[in-house]
């Protein structure tokens, strides 16, 4: 498999560790059904980017699975953060805030809710949020909110994005890119435990979080 997927490789660099750019994210030890997911996505037109679409065009499902299953499989070092853009600490306060305790005015849950309590993600259909690239986590965010990025139904990351003001959401990302990963990069097994999310928010990529399948 290391061989067959050299393709992406070119884009997203070697072992998929994330292209140099800042726009391809790192695939390496990201969960395996999340990397399924969003090779769906691509599939299925819910995910738009052309080279991908055609790159995976001809494989099958199963070999989308197997081509998931081996990027999940390896265990590489990240990089340290490197954004710099020009954010006052207020606002990187906000996005703190929001990471990590949400927004109940708003009806918005704490990123952690979902992503795990380190935001190294979730077994097995939930990806971390630290160690992507300030440039990828904008450009992603920015793509839920406008409807460029989707999901399987319901969708609940755009629900999330819906809510929040484009001033909060870059705080949001300046924030993740600046955190250093922790000592375990894993996802966890399951997702913290806490108050459940309300019907509006379920997730058809990840049904197990909210009590089974929509």
């Amino acid at each position: 498999m290391a061989e067959r997927t050299r393709a992406c490789m070119a884009c997203h660099g070697d072992q998929g560790r994330a292209g140099p750019d800042g726009y391809y994210p790192r695939l390496a030890g990201k969960p395996a059904g999340y990397l399924h997911n969003q090779l769906r996505n691509f599939a299925q037109g819910r995910r738009h980017y052309e080279l991908m679409a055609r790159l995976i065009d001809p494989l099958t499902d199963d070999y989308l699975g197997e081509m998931a299953r081996y990027f999940s499989s390896l265990d590489l070092p990240y990089p340290a953060p490197s954004a710099s853009n020009a954010i006052t600490p207020e606002r990187l306060a906000k996005g703190r805030q929001l990471v990590t305790q949400g927004d109940p005015s708003r009806g918005l849950p704490a990123c952690t809710q979902c992503h795990g309590a380190r935001l190294t993600g979730v077994q097995a259909n939930v990806p971390g949020l630290l160690g992507l690239p300030l440039d990828y986590l904008n450009a992603q965010l920015g793509a839920w909110q406008t409807g460029q990025r989707k999901a399987l139904a319901p969708d609940c990351m755009a629900e999330v994005l819906k809510r929040i003001p484009a001033e909060d959401l870059i705080a949001v990302s300046s924030w993740l890119a600046r955190q250093p990963l922790p000592a375990n990069t894993h996802p966890a097994a399951q997702a913290p435990q806490g108050k459940p999310l309300p019907e509006a928010l379920r997730c058809g990529s990840a049904p197990e979080l909210h009590g089974g399948k929509p």
